[in-house]
């Protein structure tokens, strides 16, 4: 995704603190999502995209998931960014740091499951049939449903 990165987040070592400064949740996570443990996706972490950084982010499948603690609980930054990825085809995962750290398996099921659902969904992969868990506007259907950031309806 280079050449699509707004200057302003690049500053030097920003990637590299915010790697370094993770939170329990996004350190636990991490451990599930690195070396292609799920559906052998690529995940990255601290990614630039746009004027964002992405927590984690499958560039193969588009998908990207954010752990977000407190101070997202009214945030009315997160549903414009959302629909600012899902303008770029992406689908967002959200889950609170409580849910990665004492709901792990759900938390990657869910995860698993949107990557299953957006094998075909970029011709240039060569995976299996096309699932069903993500609607054709790019909604994820499976995130969890207690994040106060509900998707929108079509």
């Amino acid at each position: 995704m280079r050449g699509q990165t707004n200057d302003a987040i690049l500053q030097p070592q920003l990637q590299r603190r915010l790697r370094n400064g993770m939170t329990d949740a996004e350190r636990h996570l991490w451990r599930m999502l690195r070396s292609r443990q799920l559906d052998d996706c690529k995940f990255r972490r601290q990614h630039p995209y746009y004027h964002y950084v992405l927590d984690f982010v499958c560039l193969e499948r588009k998908v990207v998931v954010e752990v977000d603690g407190g101070q997202h609980a009214h945030s009315t930054t997160d549903p414009a960014r959302d629909a600012f990825l899902r303008e770029g085809d992406f689908i967002v995962l959200r889950f609170w740091n409580h849910d990665v750290l004492n709901q792990t398996e759900a938390v990657a099921e869910s995860i698993h499951r949107a990557l299953v659902a957006r094998r075909s969904h970029h011709p240039d992969t060569s995976f299996g049939r096309k699932g069903n868990e993500v609607d054709r506007h790019g909604t994820c259907l499976v995130a969890n449903p207690h994040h106060p950031h509900p998707r929108p309806s079509p």
